[in-house]
């Protein structure tokens, strides 16, 4: 597929989690934060840069298990043909 005017075709992928996102799954969780707390909260301890290794981790996990999965579905079983075996004469 190679339609570039389908809105689904991507050359890359970019994720993101906001500031809002993790105010809203710190409300989730009961603890209510101000956009500073969250901003001060996410870059503390690396955890930012830990929190992007995840996300790398899982979207590279994901690819490799539907690429795994794709090329399974391709794998066509090899038949072993018996052959009989011929002679050949000789004759002179």
């Amino acid at each position: 597929m190679n339609d570039l005017k389908k809105k689904c075709w991507r050359e890359k992928v970019t994720a993101e989690i906001t500031l809002a996102h993790l105010q809203k799954f710190a409300a989730e969780s009961g603890s209510r934060m101000t956009a500073q707390e969250v901003a001060e909260f996410l870059n503390q301890d690396g955890r930012a840069h830990a929190m992007w290794i995840h996300m790398m981790q899982a979207g590279e996990d994901y690819m490799k298990s539907i690429l795994e999965q794709k090329l399974d579905q391709k794998v066509v079983p090899i038949q072993v043909v018996k052959q009989t075996p011929t002679h050949a004469a000789l004759v002179q």
